[in-house]
């Protein structure tokens, strides 16, 4: 979740420096992930959470078995628009990937959500439970007065039908972007989704991240805060919960959200053979202006490439802890 917070002077130095260059990518185009049936889950999603398909393609061939490093791939995907924000749903026709692990935890390092914003956090959860979606978290949670950066941000934690993690998310007036609270229209009045203000991504080092999003990529560090005690607990449904959170974004498009547990440490590292067509698979996508420069950039960093080179103005490398990103040129 977005949290607005006092940043660090040691951040604001590294943000400084990061500006010394162009960055790499200007926008966060969208979020993808791997589903066993693109027919459900795009009814999923139109049905239950309001996106709407914008297009659908099916592709093979050896330039994309390049890009997504899967030999003999056939690939459909749908793009679908809540708001002014995108998602990208993959079906691998063949070959047939992993299944989606069902013992996954909110601390393992592939853990991903995208956050969906809400107009009625009262309003959206009952939807939810007359969907029979499967929960998460507990039940919404509204995180407490006492901190400072998220007091009174409301969320709620569920899973789409192949068990992806997906967040919804209320702003009080004091947070968030301020989008998410001018009207756009009497239309706009009731809407109960109104689009996504971030995809979160569970990591072993903060610092680490930094350098490859904010240093590499040239994200700009929003804020950074640190959240525990029981609603934090309920809401990722780990005992214990506390987290180091940091708010990175591009000059547009959803932020990304980096989540470090401080405790506990029993979260799993993300599978070191994990592929596109496995059906824990996320992959966030940018845009930036060169693709050519971008990758070697990225190997100047020593980033592990998936894509064999530049592919069809695309390249796609795993940051620090595996998270795959795409960077494709506008």
């Amino acid at each position: 979740m977005l949290r607005r917070a006092f940043i660090s002077f040691a951040v604001f130095c590294g943000a400084l420096a990061a500006a010394d260059h162009q960055p790499l990518v200007t926008a966060v185009d969208s979020i993808g992930l791997t589903v066993s049936d693109l027919d459900r889950s795009v009814e999923f999603y139109s049905k239950v959470l309001s996106f709407e398909k914008v297009s659908e393609t099916e592709v093979d061939g050896p330039e994309y078995e390049h890009l997504e490093g899967v030999f003999g791939l056939r690939m459909r995907t749908a793009r679908m628009r809540l708001g002014n924000e995108f998602i990208e749903l993959t079906e691998f026709l063949a070959p047939l990937g992993r299944p989606a692990l069902a013992e996954t935890k909110a601390n393992d390092r592939w853990f991903q959500h995208i956050a969906i914003v809400t107009s009625d956090m009262g309003r959206a959860y009952n939807w939810l439970r007359e969907n029979k979606v499967q929960h998460a978290s507990s039940g919404p949670q509204r995180l407490p007065d006492w901190n400072k950066y998220a007091a009174g941000i409301q969320a709620f934690y569920f899973r789409d039908p192949d068990g992806h993690f997906l967040e919804i998310l209320a702003f009080p007036p004091d947070k968030g972007n301020s989008k998410w609270h001018e009207a756009q229209g009497i239309a706009d009045h009731d809407r109960l989704f109104l689009g996504i203000d971030h995809t979160a991504i569970v990591i072993s080092d903060t610092d680490a991240s930094l350098r490859f999003y904010r240093d590499v990529l040239g994200l700009q560090v929003a804020g950074e805060g640190e959240n525990y005690g029981p609603e934090q607990e309920h809401l990722n449904n780990v005992f214990g919960a506390r987290l180091r959170i940091t708010s990175l974004r591009a000059a547009a498009g959803p932020g990304v959200e980096f989540l470090e547990y401080l405790a506990p440490h029993d979260g799993r590292p993300y599978p070191p053979d994990e592929k596109a067509n496995d059906l824990i698979h996320w992959q966030t996508r940018f845009l930036g202006t060169d693709v050519t420069e971008a990758a070697l950039e990225l190997q100047k960093f020593r980033s592990a490439f998936v894509s064999t080179g530049v592919v069809e103005r695309s390249i796609i490398v795993r940051d620090p802890d595996g998270h795959a990103v795409q960077v494709t040129q506008q």
